[in-house]
């Protein structure tokens, strides 16, 4: 597993900012990260691939196994790397909420 520091990073691309949501396309090249970052508000992934993310917590690094179609969604406060380990591309939608 390469070292954090050398890994490519994943791009966010927004495709619509209101008063009342983010949606983010994010696409991770193999290998690529997010990098360390806390969520400022609620949000809802919608993966658009099939596939697994590692998440680093800060602690450790836990799998998280995604099917395309099928959302999750997690509260403000979050902290994490987000981590492609697959040989192909990954890409999912974050739709952020707004309080």
């Amino acid at each position: 597993m390469q070292d954090r520091d050398s890994r490519p990073l994943a791009t966010g691309t927004k495709q619509i900012e209101t008063d009342r949501v983010i949606v983010t396309e994010w696409r991770f090249p193999p290998g690529a990260h997010t990098g360390w970052h806390r969520h400022g508000h609620d949000y809802v992934v919608v993966p658009i691939t099939t596939g697994r993310l590692d998440i680093f917590n800060g602690k450790e690094t836990l799998p998280a196994h995604l099917t395309k179609g099928v959302s999750y969604n997690r509260p403000v406060g979050v902290e994490h790397d987000v981590i492609n380990p697959n040989d192909f591309e990954f890409v999912f939608v974050e739709v952020e909420l707004k309080p």
